[in-house]
């Protein structure tokens, strides 16, 4: 088969003695172009809460991510609490946005 385009993501798992311990996680070797079409609908959701920005409606939105990264695209590899607590803070929203935008 041929090499097909793979993400990858990387996770803190613990601090150890001011050392920081990750876990990578790559994406299944193939993704159903109906992820795609899921990810679109999440796409037009991050536009419409743009225009209309509530705190509730961007922490729905941000629990959609979580849930759609770990469990459509990484196939439950890890929990949506693994990725909400493993993800750096300042980066957290760019990196679920990079993997929506397979």
């Amino acid at each position: 088969m041929v090499n097909l385009k793979r993400n990858m993501i990387e996770l803190v798992k613990e601090i150890k003695e001011g050392e920081i311990v990750t876990e990578k996680y790559i994406t299944p070797v193939f993704i159903p172009f109906s992820v795609v079409y899921e990810a679109i609908d999440m796409t037009q959701e991050i536009d419409k809460s743009e225009e209309n920005k509530t705190t509730a409606s961007e922490k729905e939105l941000i629990e959609k991510f979580l849930d759609f990264v770990a469990n459509k695209i990484y196939k439950g590899q890890f929990t949506k609490e693994d990725l909400f607590n493993g993800l750096h803070a300042p980066d957290g929203i760019r990196v679920l946005q990079e993997q929506i935008y397979l």
